[in-house]
């Protein structure tokens, strides 16, 4: 049995998403003057910060957030959920005035978005087989987007997703359910996420709203997210062979290295898919395991197709 851990080099490889040391490029379109004063805010907020903390990190940046004032934290938080969603808003013109929307989980093979499609052929070679699960620190919705309703679950196969605010009837109706056998754990949220519940798009990358947390070094699990950390306990459990793609085993990330290592005791080989591997730090958290490494595709495409061979 084996699983996925997909960082933030899985995003960046297969759709360009920001690292995190880029997230606050502040490339995103504005729509109104409210996105424009959100903008200014959070440029304002990183600007200060930055001079005053010259050798933090961003993840630094979003924990020191979260302790602001409402005002300030959100344009923080509007911010990050926007930068993530971006490539996935288009808007059209309805009722004599431009409309925003951001792609439903099934919608992009309407749009055929090829950094989408490189992620989807990623893993729908892996999910046919003896997967455990996967489990994830990033927001976005790269991997609902890859594999569509009919391939994961939150946790529970037959979930009913929430649809799209203005169409409340139509969802009540012909609710979208999680019908895939795929465990899939997003340990620090989704912009696809909020308080509310779970919903079929990314739309609180508009409005600001999404269910984030901050991986900081303080050891507790939020209680938003309770379950989904236990989702990816039971995940790794049950994994003797995990992959890693594109997680840099950062020291400031403890609650995730914490859980990776506690978890994981049954992992006896790891396979690293990254640029630069942090292979020391792996070897710290699977002590007892083989653990080897290989590039993202194309170029690592032979290793890749070895390790799944032998699985």
């Amino acid at each position: 049995m084996y699983s996925l851990f997909l960082g933030a080099g899985f995003s960046k490889w297969a759709m360009n998403l920001p690292l995190v040391n880029e997230l606050f490029d502040f490339n995103v379109s504005t729509f109104n003057q409210t996105d424009e004063r959100r903008i200014e805010a959070a440029k304002l907020l990183k600007f200060h910060w930055d001079k005053e903390h010259p050798s933090g990190n961003n993840e630094q940046f979003i924990a020191y957030a979260t302790g602001l004032p409402d005002g300030q934290r959100n344009s923080i938080f509007w911010y990050v959920a926007r930068r993530l969603a971006e490539p996935f808003i288009w808007k059209e013109f309805h009722s004599q005035r431009w409309r925003r929307h951001v792609l439903s989980i099934d919608e992009y093979r309407k749009f055929r978005v090829d950094g989408l499609l490189r992620a989807s052929a990623f893993l729908q070679g892996f999910v046919g087989l003896s997967i455990t699960g996967i489990i994830t620190t990033n927001y976005d919705m790269l991997v609902e987007y890859a594999l569509g309703t009919k391939g994961f679950n939150y946790g529970a196969i037959n979930q009913s997703l929430l649809g799209r605010g203005p169409y409340p009837v139509s969802t009540w109706r012909n609710p979208v359910k999680l019908t895939g056998k795929t465990k899939f754990a997003k340990i620090h949220g989704s912009i696809s996420w909020d308080e509310e519940g779970r919903y079929t798009d990314g739309r609180r990358g508009i409005t600001g709203n999404a269910l984030i947390v901050a991986p900081t070094s303080e050891k507790h699990i939020p209680e938003t997210l309770r379950y989904t950390w236990s989702l990816a306990g039971q995940i790794l459990e049950q994994s003797e062979t995990l992959l890693v793609f594109g997680f840099a085993f950062n020291p400031y990330d403890q609650l995730v290295l914490e859980l990776l290592g506690s978890k994981g005791k049954n992992v006896r080989s790891v396979l690293l898919v990254d640029i630069e591997p942090n292979l020391g730090a792996a070897k710290r958290l699977w002590p007892k395991a083989c653990v080897t490494h290989c590039l993202p595709p194309p170029e690592g495409e032979n290793q890749l197709h070895n390790w799944k061979a032998a699985l």
